[in-house]
C-alpha cells in the first residue's frame, strides 16, 4: 500500500497534537472541543515537512511515471497538512483574535514558500512531462487526463519555464505579496471594529424597531466588555463589509445615515492610524504587477483570467463596458424619481438627495409604490425556519436531500450547528455547518468553505460550512432576516450543494475548486427557489404566531421586479471596474503614496463612466478584502460573468417544469446534479455548462433581469 501523507507527517508530530491523526468524529469533522490554538503551529510545521518528504519521494523516484507514482501520489501528499490548515483557516476567517492573527502573520511566508517548493520542482515538471507523452499509450480515462493537464498548466504558470535568478525573484514576490494580503485582511477587521458607530442619544434610532434597538444595545455593552475598550452604555452599529450599511435603510434620523456612511466610506483611509490600508494596498498591487512581468504577461489582471472561463482581459472588459451605460443610466433615471419623491413628500427633510439617503429614500419610495417594507416583512422571515424549511425543503424537492441535526458533533463557535445530509435513499452524503452570526473578530460578508473536500482516492466524503454575518438578536428573541439576507442563505447553500455533491477521484477537482468565474453560478442560480411560491409558503411564517406570509405581500415582493437594479448593477461594476484598473497596470503606474489612492479610484470609475458620488463602488479599495485581501484578485467580475450562466439555467429550470412547479422537481435536480454540481473540475466547466444546456450561454436572460435592455 503506497506510504501516505497522514503517515509520514504524524511521524514529525506529538502524538497528543489532536491533528496528528485524522479526526475520529463522523466524515472527518475536526475535533474543534480538542484543538487550541498552540496545536496549530507544530501541525502546519509538521504538515509542510511530511509533504515535502513525499514531492522529495515522487521527485527521486527511478521507475518510470505513471499515474500511480506521480499524479496519485501528488494528490495524496499532504493530509496533516490539509487537516490543520482547514481548521486554521476556519478559526482565522470566522472566530479572528490576535493570537490566531499573529500566527497567520507568521505562517503565511512560510506557505508561500511551501507552494513555491512544489511548482518550482523541476523534477515533478518532468515527470508530468513525460508522463503526457505517454498517455495515449496508457489509455488514461477523462478525469486523470484533465488532472494532467491541469497540473501542468498551473506549473507553467507558476513559473517553472523561468530561470533560476528569475525564480529566485519570483519566491521573493509571492512571499512578500502573501504577507501583505494578509495585512490587509487584519486590517480590514480592525478597520470594522475602529468604524463602529457610537450612539448615545436613542431619537437617533428613530424608525429602527425594538429588536433592533436592543442589539445594538448588546452590541455596546458586548464591546465594552471586551479587550476593545468602550464605555458601556448607548448603543452600537458594527460595520458590515460592503459601503452600504444595512441600517441605513431603515434609520430615520439624515445625520445618523451621514454618520454612518462616512465612516463606512473612510475605513482604512488612516482615520483610524492601525487599519490603514493604503500602503499595503499599493504594495499589493505592484508586486502583483511586478510578478505578472515576470511571467511573462502584460499585467495582473492578464495573468489571472487566462485560466479563467472568460479566457481574456479584453473579453472581460468588453462586457463591462457593454453593462456599464445602461445601469448607469437606469441609476440616473432612479435618482431623479428619488429626489423628486423626497421633494413632493411634506415631512421628508429638505435638500437634495445625498449618497447617505439613497437606499433609506429607496426603501419609502418602494412602500409606496409596492407597499413591500422590510419591517413588515422580517417577522415572517426567522432564520431557523428559512433554512430547515426554505433552503432545506427546496433541495429536498430537487434533489431528494433530508437534513437531520447533530448537536452531538461540535462546532467552532457558540451558534455554529451541524446537520447531516442524506441522500433520498439514507445514505450518508456528508456534513453541513451552519454559521450564520457575526462576532468579533469575525471577518465581513457571507461565504462558503469546505472543512472536508470529497474524493474517491481519499475515500472521503464532504464537510461545506456556510457563513453569515447576522446579528445576534438578544436572549431569547428571535433572529429575524432581511429579505435580502434570506437571498444569501440561499446563495451560500448553492456553494455548500456544489460540494456536498460533488463525484470526482481526485481531491484537487473536488466541488467548488473551479475557476473564480464559473464558482459563483451554481450558487446563483440556488437563489431562484426563495421565491418560488411552494418554498415560500414553507419558510415565510409569523416568528409568534405561525401565520403565513400574505400572499397579497408575497405578490407585491415578487412584482419588484427590476426595481433599483440600476443602483445594484451601477454600485457592483464600480467595485469590479476598480479592481480591474488595480490589476491591469504596470509596476509603474501603482501609485506611490497612500494619499494617491482616493484620486487613483476616482480616475478609474470617471474613465469606465460609472462615477457617481450618490452610487459609491461596493467596496471602496481601502477595504476591498476580495481583491487586496487575495482570492477575488482580478475576479470580482465573476459574479457578473458568472450570472450570465445563472440566468440561462434558471430558464433551463422553467424548461423543464412539471404541472406548473416551474422545474422545482427530482428529474430537472438531478439532471443539474449529474450534468454539473457533481463534476467539480474535472472537466471544463464550460463543457459542463454545454452538456446542461446543449450550447453555450447567452446573455440575454441577464440584461432583462437586470433592467439593461433599451
Amino acid at each position: 500500500m503506497p506510504e501516505t501523507s497522514a503517515h509520514v507527517g504524524d511521524a514529525l508530530l506529538d502524538a497528543a497534537n489532536p491533528f496528528a491523526a485524522p479526526s475520529p468524529l463522523p466524515y472527518g469533522l475536526p475535533d474543534f472541543r480538542a484543538v487550541r490554538i498552540e496545536h496549530l503551529r507544530p501541525a502546519i510545521v509538521a504538515g509542510m515537512a511530511g509533504q515535502r518528504a513525499e514531492w522529495e519521494a515522487v521527485a527521486t523516484d527511478a521507475a518510470v511515471p505513471d499515474v500511480a507514482n506521480t499524479l496519485e501520489r501528488v494528490e495524496r501528499s499532504g493530509r496533516l497538512l490539509r487537516r490543520a490548515m482547514t481548521v486554521f483557516h476556519t478559526l482565522v476567517s470566522a472566530v479572528g483574535g490576535d493570537e490566531i492573527h499573529a500566527l497567520e502573520s507568521e505562517v503565511a511566508p512560510l506557505l508561500a514558500a511551501h507552494g513555491d517548493a512544489f511548482w518550482l520542482d523541476r523534477r515533478i515538471y518532468d515527470r508530468l512531462e513525460s508522463l503526457a507523452h505517454a498517455a495515449a499509450l496508457l489509455d488514461l480515462d477523462a478525469e486523470t487526463s484533465w488532472l494532467l493537464h491541469t497540473y501542468r498548466k498551473n506549473f507553467v504558470r507558476a513559473g517553472i519555464r523561468l530561470d533560476d535568478d528569475q525564480q529566485e525573484r519570483l519566491r521573493a514576490l509571492n512571499a512578500r505579496i502573501v504577507t501583505s494580503e494578509t495585512e490587509f485582511s487584519q486590517r480590514v477587521v480592525k478597520a470594522m471594529e475602529a468604524g463602529a458607530v457610537r450612539v448615545e442619544d436613542p431619537a437617533e434610532l428613530a424608525g429602527l424597531d425594538e429588536g433592533t434597538v436592543a442589539a445594538l444595545a448588546r452590541a455596546a455593552a458586548d464591546r465594552a466588555g471586551s479587550t476593545l475598550t468602550m464605555p458601556g452604555g448607548g448603543y452600537l452599529i458594527p460595520l458590515m463589509l460592503p459601503t452600504q450599511q444595512p441600517l441605513l435603510a431603515r434609520a430615520a434620523d439624515p445625520g445618523l445615515r451621514t454618520r454612518l456612511l462616512e465612516a463606512s466610506r473612510t475605513r482604512g483611509t488612516g482615520v483610524d492610524p492601525a487599519s490603514d490600508t493604503r500602503a499595503t494596498l499599493l504594495e499589493i498591487a505592484r508586486l502583483r504587477a511586478e510578478r505578472a512581468e515576470l511571467l511573462g504577461y502584460p499585467h495582473h489582471a492578464a495573468y489571472v483570467v487566462e485560466d479563467n472561463t472568460a479566457g481574456s482581459a479584453t473579453a472581460v472588459n468588453e462586457m463591462l463596458a457593454r453593462l456599464a451605460p445602461p445601469a448607469v443610466r437606469n441609476a440616473r433615471r432612479e435618482a431623479a424619481e428619488l429626489q423628486a419623491a423626497r421633494e413632493a413628500d411634506p415631512a421628508a427633510r429638505a435638500g437634495a438627495l445625498a449618497a447617505s439617503d439613497w437606499v433609506y429614500e429607496a426603501e419609502r419610495l418602494r412602500k409606496e409604490r409596492f407597499s413591500v417594507d422590510d419591517d413588515v416583512l422580517r417577522p415572517y422571515l426567522e432564520l431557523g425556519r428559512v433554512v430547515e424549511h426554505g433552503v432545506f425543503y427546496a433541495a429536498h424537492r430537487l434533489y431528494g436531500l433530508t437534513f437531520h441535526p447533530r448537536p452531538d458533533l461540535p462546532g467552532y463557535a457558540d451558534g455554529v450547528r451541524v446537520w447531516e445530509v442524506r441522500e433520498e435513499d439514507g445514505r450518508g452524503l456528508g456534513l453541513f455547518v451552519g454559521d450564520y452570526y457575526a462576532r468579533p473578530g469575525k471577518r465581513g460578508g457571507a461565504w462558503m468553505h469546505s472543512l472536508v473536500d470529497q474524493s474517491d482516492l481519499l475515500a472521503e466524503r464532504p464537510v461545506a460550512v456556510n457563513n453569515l454575518n447576522v446579528t445576534p438578536p438578544p436572549p431569547g428573541q428571535p433572529t429575524l432576516l432581511t429579505w435580502d439576507e434570506v437571498r444569501t442563505c440561499f446563495h451560500e447553500f448553492g456553494h455548500a450543494l456544489h460540494a456536498l455533491f460533488s463525484d470526482v477521484r481526485y481531491p484537487s477537482l473536488s466541488g467548488t475548486a473551479v475557476p473564480r468565474d464559473f464558482v459563483e453560478y451554481p450558487s446563483q442560480v440556488n437563489e431562484m427557489w426563495m421565491t418560488h411560491p411552494s418554498v415560500v409558503a414553507r419558510f415565510a411564517r409569523h416568528h409568534a404566531t405561525g401565520e403565513p406570509l400574505p400572499a397579497e405581500l408575497l405578490e407585491k415582493v415578487l412584482s419588484l421586479g427590476s426595481y433599483g437594479e440600476g443602483f445594484a448593477t451601477t454600485e457592483y461594476l464600480g467595485a469590479a471596474l476598480l479592481d480591474q484598473a488595480w490589476h491591469q497596470v504596470v509596476p509603474g503606474q501603482v501609485p506611490a503614496e497612500p494619499g494617491e489612492v482616493e484620486a487613483f479610484e476616482r480616475e478609474a470609475l470617471e474613465r469606465a463612466g460609472v462615477h457617481l458620488d450618490l452610487v459609491p463602488p461596493r467596496y471602496r479599495s481601502t477595504y476591498f478584502n476580495h481583491t487586496f485581501g487575495g482570492g477575488y484578485d482580478a475576479g470580482y467580475y465573476s459574479y457578473i460573468w458568472s450570472e450570465v450562466l445563472d440566468a440561462d439555467t434558471v430558464e433551463w429550470f422553467k424548461e423543464h417544469a412539471r404541472a406548473d412547479d416551474g422545474g422545482l422537481n427530482r428529474a430537472a435536480g438531478q439532471r443539474f446534479r449529474e450534468a454539473l454540481l457533481s463534476r467539480g473540475y474535472s472537466q471544463d466547466p464550460l463543457e459542463s455548462f454545454r452538456d446542461l444546456r446543449g450550447r453555450d450561454a447567452r446573455i440575454d436572460p441577464l440584461l432583462v433581469r437586470r433592467g439593461l435592455t433599451d
